[in-house]
């Protein structure tokens, strides 16, 4: 009783009428007609030609060298991508542009593209990690003296965003920009005497709307509201039984009390910024927080998601750098790097706080208090943060920024 297949449908062939009216064949084939073409565009032949197997110039093809050769030029394609947004970024804030808010909706969209891109460049070690590692011993040898810091971008996007030159692990001893020549050196140089993103964000933080009101001490009102909430938790701590508990809970008052008050000593802050553990200015770090507590309010929900964004980048480059030393750990242990380090061990003192630009971002959670802590605004300063600020016609339109 089966049918069988093909008898009652017929699909091999569409009907006359079927294929006049197939309106996916609708169109013209202008590259048949000249003028520039996909390959042309891209420079297709340039880049996939730029695969130089080291070990077949030497006689000896190792299949996973062009695997390498391929993922750290995509690499060098992505920082090369993350420099142009990261300059653009910059720009906006040097011109003033951030000035008009409309444009702050442009630094944040290029900031998240930046970090996506570095996503992407985290879970990129997985393609290497296909290569074991006595395939890459196979073609190591040929790589000799090249090697991975010598990746001039990578250097440049770390300058550019703020990391400082004090911090800096030493490579074998030396200044880091001793490993470059020529034009790479002077682009180094070049890139340390420019404002780093850190510098700029610092300004701007310290231009939070608000924060310098004479209608509304937010700084002043803090304080006060903390000395009184921490006199409100003591003695509440005190009215207990003397007990093993109540010995505890004063131990860690006394530090979180410790905490709170140390937010308002400015000299302790400038102590801490001299010492690189601190990196913003105490001005930039009061509009911080100041943010940080507003940041449902309208002028301040932008400048929340950029701090976001900045502590992204952060988190990125810390896992990019911890999945290189992962990398570098499995395919050659303990052994000196290609470019003379020490490798695994060197890499391993690089993922640090000491190579995160915006840590005081992350520690504003130490400073969390109640809510109830957080001084009230008055009508006047509510109003002033619920409306966006626009330039006025002598400032550039939000289309100039670039």
């Amino acid at each position: 009783m089966g049918v069988a297949y093909g008898s009652r449908f017929n699909f091999s062939k569409l009907s006359l009428e079927d294929e006049n009216n197939d309106k996916s064949q609708e169109g013209v084939n202008k590259a048949s007609k000249g003028g520039l073409i996909y390959g042309e565009y891209l420079q297709l032949n340039k880049i996939l030609n730029a695969q130089e197997l080291e070990s077949e110039k030497k006689g000896k093809k190792i299949h996973d060298e062009h695997l390498f050769i391929v993922t750290h030029q995509a690499y060098e394609l992505w920082f090369k991508q993350i420099l142009w947004e990261m300059d653009s970024v910059r720009v906006i804030f040097q011109n003033g542009h951030v000035r008009d808010e409309r444009n702050m909706l442009k630094v944040i969209t290029r900031m998240n593209r930046i970090s996506l891109i570095l996503k992407l460049l985290v879970e990129q070690f997985s393609v290497l990690e296909t290569m074991t590692a006595l395939d890459f011993f196979d073609f190591r040898y040929y790589l000799s003296p090249a090697s991975g810091f010598q990746s001039l971008q990578f250097r440049l996007l770390e300058n550019k965003i703020g990391v400082p030159q004090s911090l800096r692990v030493p490579y074998n001893r030396r200044h880091y920009r001793d490993n470059f020549k020529g034009q790479d050196h002077e682009l180094l140089l070049q890139s340390e005497q420019e404002p780093t993103l850190l510098q700029l964000v610092e300004a701007w933080l310290e231009r939070t709307p608000g924060l310098d009101s004479e209608e509304f001490d937010f700084w002043g009102q803090f304080e006060e509201n903390v000395l009184k909430g921490l006199e409100e938790e003591f003695a509440l701590i005190q009215a207990k039984a003397e007990s093993e508990e109540k010995d505890d809970l004063l131990s860690e008052f006394q530090k979180q009390r410790d905490i709170l008050l140390s937010l308002f000593d400015e000299k302790r802050h400038e102590h801490l910024l001299s010492k690189g553990e601190r990196r913003l200015s105490y001005k930039a770090l009061k509009g911080a927080l100041m943010i940080y507590f507003y940041r449902e309010e309208p002028r301040f929900q932008v400048p929340f998601q950029l701090l976001t964004s900045l502590m992204d980048l952060d988190v990125l480059m810390t896992k990019w750098r911890y999945n290189h030393v992962c990398l570098v750990h499995r395919m050659i242990g303990g052994k000196a790097g290609t470019g003379g380090s020490s490798g695994y061990h060197y890499l391993r003192s690089t993922v640090s706080d000491r190579y995160k630009v915006f840590v005081d971002l992350f520690n504003l959670s130490t400073f969390l208090v109640p809510r109830h802590w957080i001084p009230k605004m008055n009508p006047s300063i509510h109003k002033f943060l619920y409306t966006a600020e626009y330039c006025d016609s002598s400032y550039f339109s939000s289309d100039d920024s670039d």
